[in-house]
């Protein structure tokens, strides 16, 4: 697992030599983890500031109500918006925090106003910019 999560490219018979095992073996291990549903895709890991995006924050976003209605109506809301690149149902003072890049400021300004602010359960938005990713594990 540890092999694959960092490098989801790598050939069966490196993948293999890596982990000591026949390429045989190893090949039915990863049909088998795929199968099981443990690896559930592969991705390619993208340069954002090449795709143009610049600004990244990380916004947390608390609800007037909280029903299931209301959440899953929120939750179908941020699926449908291209700057949620993440959106994580969490517990504490408020019920998400949302990942959303965007090119920069002003395109954060019109999500944040046009996106977030016409999403009728929405009461509080508290946005962090983020200013660096010492650590990023995504792909």
């Amino acid at each position: 697992m540890h092999e694959l999560s960092h490098d989801g490219r790598v050939s069966n018979l490196e993948l293999a030599a890596r982990v000591g095992l026949s390429p045989s073996a190893c090949l039915r291990r990863v049909q088998d983890l795929e199968q099981s549903g443990v690896i559930q895709g592969y991705r390619a890991v993208l340069d954002r500031r090449k795709l143009g995006i610049g600004f990244t924050a990380i916004v947390a976003v608390g609800l007037n109500r909280h029903t299931k209605a209301a959440q899953e109506d929120f939750e179908r809301k941020m699926a449908e918006a291209p700057e949620v690149k993440e959106c994580h149902n969490v517990a504490g003072a408020v019920e998400y925090f949302l990942r959303v890049e965007v090119t920069d400021l002003t395109a954060y300004k019109r999500f944040h106003t046009e996106t977030l602010g016409t999403v009728e359960q929405v009461q509080s938005i508290t946005s962090y910019v983020v200013m660096g990713s010492p650590k990023d594990m995504r792909a």
